[in-house]
């Protein structure tokens, strides 16, 4: 039995039509046994992963998500032991960076073959984010702090990203507000510390992505070596950098040459904490939920499996 986990809205508000006709057919067409939940509102399928779980017994749970990065996330917030789910992945949001590194079709059809029929079951790190006020949320792909927590924060409640996605072009908003947010940005200091070594002072940080995979934010390889099967948490730091020099560096991002800018430094733990002199926006996978003046991330090795493609 497979229970699929569906966000209608997904994909600039395709996913109902995707299920509909596409992957609804085929399930039928192959005789396959399953349950379908349908998200309506922010927060439920954190619930409905949660009650699925609830239910479950010694067998590990078939859990299929249908949505973006964001979906998948939501659904880790339910999943109090991960080691009891294998999850498909049926990707239909905008930026798909899960299914970037994990070989995942990002046509539904050919996804949802590789979850019934020729992907493998593969163990994955997963991240938790702990806040300055004890809250934790977990992560699959990356979580961040300031700038790219500041640009998704905007875009998830703009009314102009919910008009242009009717019409296909919702990526516009990103660029839009990547711009706004970069010079509206103000200086922030802040300090890193690696494994309980000796801090390292940022004079101003502009973000920090904690990456278990390559990708985010649609594409950008901030941390061309990271693997998300070794326990370690790949953290990619710009600041102390003009604003005008991150136009230029941030394009190099997608082919992972960025950190040939002075200001712009990889570094590897198992353990990061990050502090702030004020309060910055925090993502995980690209959901924004709250800011913090510091975040402490660990990684916990192997901790889902997950149905996945030759990559």
């Amino acid at each position: 039995m497979y229970h699929i986990i569906i966000n209608p809205a997904s994909r600039s508000g395709k996913g109902l039509k995707i299920w509909k006709d596409q992957v609804e057919p085929a399930l039928r067409r192959g005789g396959t046994e399953y349950h379908t939940y349908f998200s309506e509102h922010a927060g439920d399928v954190a619930k409905i992963a949660g009650e699925i779980l609830s239910h479950a017994d010694s067998t590990p749970v078939s859990l299929i998500v249908l949505g973006g990065d964001g979906t998948v996330n939501e659904a880790l917030q339910g999943i109090s032991d991960p080691s009891k789910v294998i999850l498909g992945y049926i990707p239909t949001g905008s930026s798909n960076d899960l299914a970037r590194d994990l070989g995942i079709p990002t046509d539904p059809t050919a996804a949802l073959d590789l979850i019934l029929h020729s992907g493998t079951a593969c163990s994955m790190d997963l991240g938790t984010v702990t806040y300055a006020d004890g809250r934790k949320r977990r992560f699959a792909v990356s979580c961040g702090i300031g700038y790219d927590a500041a640009v998704c924060e905007e875009a998830l409640r703009s009314k102009a990203k919910k008009v242009l996605n009717r019409i296909g072009l919702g990526k516009l908003t990103y660029l839009s507000i990547a711009l706004k947010q970069l010079f509206a940005t103000r200086a922030i200091s802040g300090r890193l510390i690696l494994d309980d070594k000796p801090p390292i002072e940022i004079g101003n940080i502009l973000f920090t992505a904690c990456m278990l995979h390559r990708f985010e934010g649609g594409g950008f390889m901030f941390s061309p070596d990271a693997d998300a099967t070794d326990g370690i948490l790949n953290l990619c730091a710009v600041g102390d950098i003009s604003k005008a020099l991150i136009l230029f560096a941030l394009p190099t991002a997608f082919k992972g040459k960025h950190y040939r800018f002075n200001g712009i430094t990889p570094y590897q733990a198992k353990k990061i904490c990050i502090e702030v002199s004020s309060p910055l926006w925090v993502h995980t996978d690209g959901e924004v939920t709250q800011k913090s003046r510091s975040i402490t991330v660990t990684c916990e090795q192997n901790a889902l499996r997950i149905i996945k493609g030759q990559t």
